[in-house]
């Protein structure tokens, strides 16, 4: 070797590469080299403290804060117990909420369809003038 203090030995025991460009474990502060650089690859003992995963409510679809030393499926089920803004009936909201306002129609529509003349809100069966009787306008448009 020409130039031996240059480089640093892997410390996996089972490598001990000298490696002219190591690595450091940012977890642990060891130095590996390119192929034990990853937490699995070295067993890093101190990987829990870097690896950090934010857990989901399955409900609210909110992020839930973990303190260190906790585990997550606790405290997400605090969440739920407690916290959690999930509204089952919101799963539930009904759809046709547009009546129509002709006399004696009990139809509702998903979209509003509104009369160009009187404005009123009607059904796909009422939305023309001529069928809802309309007195928006002196003249009826059309008798198609």
């Amino acid at each position: 070797m020409e130039l031996p203090w240059l480089g640093e030995h892997c410390s996996e025991r089972t490598c001990k590469q000298l490696d002219f460009l190591p690595l450091k474990c940012d977890a642990c502060g060891e130095v590996f080299c390119k192929d034990h650089i990853r937490y699995d690859d070295h067993k890093c003992s101190s990987a829990y403290k870097k690896n950090v995963q934010v857990p989901v409510c399955p409900l609210c679809n909110t992020p839930i804060p973990v303190q260190k030393g906790e585990i997550p499926d606790i405290v997400v089920g605090a969440h739920m117990d407690k916290d959690c803004k999930y509204n089952p009936a919101q799963q539930k909201q009904k759809i046709f909420t547009n009546k129509c306002t002709k006399p004696g129609c009990r139809r509702k529509e998903m979209m509003k369809v509104v009369c160009e003349q009187c404005g009123g809100s009607f059904c796909i069966k009422h939305r023309h003038p001529l069928d809802h009787a309309c007195r928006g306008s002196s003249q009826p448009i059309s008798k198609a």
